[in-house]
């Protein structure tokens, strides 16, 4: 039933705007952290997300799938050197590298994030009122 794939596509939009948001939340968390394990500071990190491939019956039928995560990337971009003389991890001119996290840029992303998953809610909960009511007709 095309019903169920519809909601089997708003459901992995669903965990994609998830795991965005907790990505985001960590780099938000963190924008302040200059010494991670690596002995650097924190690197700011976001999500690879393609098109779902879904089951292997899927591709055969060429339906859609909806979106999954491939990966979890680093930002290269520079980190932020800022003079903090009594800072423990500053350099010998008082400078100290901060994260490559942008707070601002963040809260955008979390907005985004944020309104990608109510319109995932609300194609989901479109397609369960659809099927629903074609099961209605049947009363």
């Amino acid at each position: 039933m095309s019903f169920v794939n519809s909601m089997n596509i708003s459901s992995s939009g669903l965990n994609v705007e998830r795991a965005r948001m907790d990505l985001i939340s960590q780099n938000i968390a963190n924008a302040n952290t200059t010494r991670t394990e690596d002995g650097g500071p924190y690197k700011r990190q976001s999500l690879l997300i393609r098109e779902g491939k879904g089951s292997f019956q899927n591709v055969l039928n060429d339906k859609l799938s909806g979106v999954e995560i491939e990966k979890v990337t680093e930002d290269n971009s520079d980190f932020k050197r800022v003079f903090k003389p009594n800072h423990p991890d500053a350099d010998d001119d008082g400078y100290v590298l901060m994260p490559n996290v942008d707070v601002v840029t963040e809260m955008v992303n979390m907005i985004s994030a944020s309104r990608g998953y109510e319109a995932n809610i609300t194609a989901f909960n479109a397609s369960k009122n659809m099927a629903l009511k074609a099961l209605s007709i049947g009363r």
